[in-house]
């Protein structure tokens, strides 16, 4: 009776080892970035930590720069941990095709990538800030921080605010870079200076910007400052709605003393939130 040649029992576990390995580090990072349990949230609160101080960086890189060559030691040890986040995000999500379709991702690359090449591209540095913008309006800020406050007035009011500093820093560090030297433009915070009275259409007159692209870049930020000014105010001044979903038609928010559903006109049995 022939034998049936085998495989030595070995074989098998030493060539699932890399798989099984990758598989259990997947697992590892979809648990510290989506998990909910006290060690998940730990750690998201620390990468979140980490991103405030990175944005505190880029908010006084255009300072930092004149320190030489530890300017860039500090540029690329900030490039490796953002390199690293993003890396561990992208292996934690179920699909990297989907995950690299995200407008937000693509911030965090250009991110990156000014980062990674300072002296090509710190004249486009100000667009880091960004970052703050995609933290504070990332789904794993509000699963983090805000989980408390989330689909509620405080979240809008937050990302309101996000848009404004966002702009306000953005808009500055463009000033900064296309006209220092120019038209009063010193430093750093004569172009914030000038963006903060622009955009709150103060108009001073003291430091104005050269030229027809001065005016209209001056027109640009007074006419998206002054949306921005009016979407935080109708943020703060809107009134609190709770999320009850209405079991007729689906309308997910209503005022919290709301009796009927406002589409429907359906009863609604809301929950008192203080008893």
């Amino acid at each position: 009776m022939a034998q049936t040649k085998t495989e030595p029992k070995d074989a098998g576990p030493k060539d699932a080892e890399p798989r099984e390995d990758g598989l259990r580090l997947r697992a590892r990072l979809r648990y510290l970035y989506h998990g909910s349990r006290p060690p998940a949230v730990k750690f998201r609160m620390a990468v979140i930590v980490v991103d405030v101080v990175i944005i505190a960086f880029f908010l006084a890189s255009p300072i930092l720069k004149n320190m030489g060559w530890a300017f860039y030691v500090l540029d690329y040890v900030i490039a490796a941990l953002l390199a690293a986040d993003l890396a561990a995000r992208a292996y934690a999500y179920a699909d990297i095709k989907d995950w690299l379709k995200r407008p937000i991702v693509w911030m965090d690359l250009f991110v990156l990538a000014t980062l990674l090449f300072p002296a090509w591209l710190f004249n486009l540095g100000f667009l880091r800030m960004l970052r703050l913008w995609t933290l504070l309006n990332s789904d794993f800020f509000w699963r983090t921080v805000g989980h408390k406050f989330d689909d509620t007035r405080v979240e809008g009011i937050v990302r309101a605010m996000a848009n404004l500093v966002t702009f306000v820093f953005v808009a500055t560090g463009f000033v900064y870079a296309t006209f220092l030297g120019h038209a009063g433009i010193a430093g750093y915070v004569d172009a914030l200076y000038f963006t903060v009275a622009t955009l709150t259409t103060t108009g001073f007159g003291d430091v104005t910007l050269p030229g027809s692209w001065g005016k209209l870049l001056s027109i640009a930020i007074m006419l998206v400052g002054i949306t921005l000014f009016l979407r935080l105010a109708q943020a703060l001044i809107k009134p609190a709605k709770t999320t009850f979903p209405c079991d007729r038609c689906g309308l997910q928010k209503h005022d919290r003393d709301a009796v009927h559903c406002k589409a429907c006109g359906n009863l609604l049995c809301i929950p008192d939130e203080g008893s």
